[in-house]
């Protein structure tokens, strides 16, 4: 994941046509800020996403509301775009204050009941015997104890409304319309702003970014839902957002883009890439999902990524495993823990 640019937007802006954006700080991680974005209706503001729960970024969301011209209490609803904290964190805090509704998509929704029903020691400890059967040393199975016990907010607010593909959004008087994008996660969606006279508009969570490519992963804590190949699920909803070819991209990280074909080119290319290269390791040797892991590309070399990014490292190899193995491509060699593949041509 290249770093983000080096001056953050403004705390907030106005986009025009109704929309603006609010900068809400992430502590201590590299994206530092997530774009909350704010549209006008009807019935009062609708926020997409809402950031992190922590003072600061109660205060920075509340401060820009008041920007824009609006309290928190007059938040009308929350489109959650997916589960985790940087976007869904402040959306429990922000229905406290308001009464608005919350609106996520199903596969999403599966999740956040999982978290909310579950401890965190059962979640990491679930995790944990996973992580066990693809091939984790101890000294990293070790630092789950201290990743459980670390204190970051799980966003585990149950929503009050489904977000279903192709449907309104139901966001008053507004042409805003959902669009389900799972691969960053199951339940992810996209949101399509298509109104007379103005351009149209993606606003894209962490779907589709400027320059970073985001982690696609399997999920541990879904409840047996997860898709069967998430990469794949991705790949496909790119193509489909490329076939929309929305005139500009509100993402939720970086900064506002146009020419949204040209980033899904860019990002079929990418996965392309490291599907064959990891398809050329398997051919040589049986590898566990760790293995696999340690032999892709990442922005920076592995023996310098500390416990999360090789945490998501794995998650993401994993995906492209899983990817292989639906394409035909590889097999799993033999059975037995730690689970091991090999490319099957």
């Amino acid at each position: 994941m290249p770093p983000t640019e080096k001056a953050p937007p403004p705390p907030t802006q106005d986009l025009g046509g109704g929309v603006w954006s609010i900068t809400v700080p992430i502590p201590d991680n590299p994206l530092r800020y997530t774009l909350v974005y704010l549209l006008e209706s009807d019935r009062g503001p609708v926020l997409v996403d809402t950031g992190w729960d922590d003072p600061t970024g109660r205060e920075a969301l509340s401060a820009g509301l008041a920007a824009a011209g609006h309290a928190l209490s007059d938040v009308h609803g929350v489109l959650v775009t997916h589960h985790h904290p940087d976007h869904h964190g402040l959306s429990g805090h922000v229905r406290e204050q308001s009464g608005a509704w919350i609106g996520m998509h199903a596969a999403e929704t599966a999740i956040v009941r999982a978290l909310h029903s579950n401890s965190s020691g059962r979640w990491i400890g679930r995790m944990a015997e996973l992580m066990r059967g693809s091939g984790v040393p101890q000294e990293h199975l070790d630092g789950l104890g201290h990743f459980g016990s670390s204190g970051a907010p799980l966003a585990d607010t149950l929503p009050d409304r489904e977000l279903v593909h192709g449907e309104p959004a139901g966001v008053p008087g507004r042409g805003l319309r959902v669009m389900w994008t799972p691969g960053h996660t199951p339940g992810h969606v996209c949101l399509y702003l298509d109104e007379p006279g103005r351009p149209t508009r993606l606003l894209s969570g962490d779907h589709l970014l400027p320059t970073i490519s985001p982690v696609v992963s399997l999920y541990p804590e879904n409840p047996g839902d997860e898709p069967a190949d998430p990469l794949g699920d991705f790949l496909d909803s790119l193509e489909r957002i490329a076939a929309l070819a929305p005139q500009e991209v509100l993402p939720a990280h970086q900064h506002r883009f146009a020419d949204a074909p040209g980033r899904v080119r860019d990002l079929l290319d990418h996965h392309a890439v490291r599907l064959a290269d990891l398809h050329t390791q398997l051919k040589h040797e049986p590898l566990t999902l760790w293995e696999c892991a340690q032999r892709m590309h990442w922005n920076r070399p592995w023996e310098e990524l500390n416990f999360v990014a090789r945490h998501l490292a794995l998650s993401e190899a994993a995906a492209h495993v899983r990817r292989l193995v639906k394409t035909g491509l590889a097999e799993e060699n033999g059975s037995g823990e730690p689970q091991r593949f090999v490319a099957t041509e």
